[in-house]
């Protein structure tokens, strides 16, 4: 993986990670708490969304939607844990 490759996935982890506190409210975890929360909910997304049967194209802005749903799923689940 190259410096450039590492600095993409960091910047789509940081935005998806960002955009799922937004959506998440009370869920958010600071700049480097949403930062590995997008990347987490990336790595989730990609197990879980092809055996769902959903699919988005290539591309950063499809990286960015999936690790969003990732990482909202990751907060919802992360949420759930906390108030039990």
């Amino acid at each position: 993986m190259g410096v450039e490759s590492l600095l993409v996935f960091l910047i789509v982890g940081a935005l998806a990670g960002w955009i799922a506190g937004k959506l998440v409210r009370g869920a958010g975890f600071g700049l480097i708490g949403n930062i590995v929360v997008g990347i987490l909910g990336a790595f989730v997304a990609g197990l879980l969304l092809p055996r769902l049967g959903f699919m988005v194209g290539g591309g950063f802005f499809s990286a960015l939607i999936h690790a969003t749903i990732g990482a909202v799923v990751l907060l919802f689940v992360v949420r759930l844990v906390r108030t039990v």
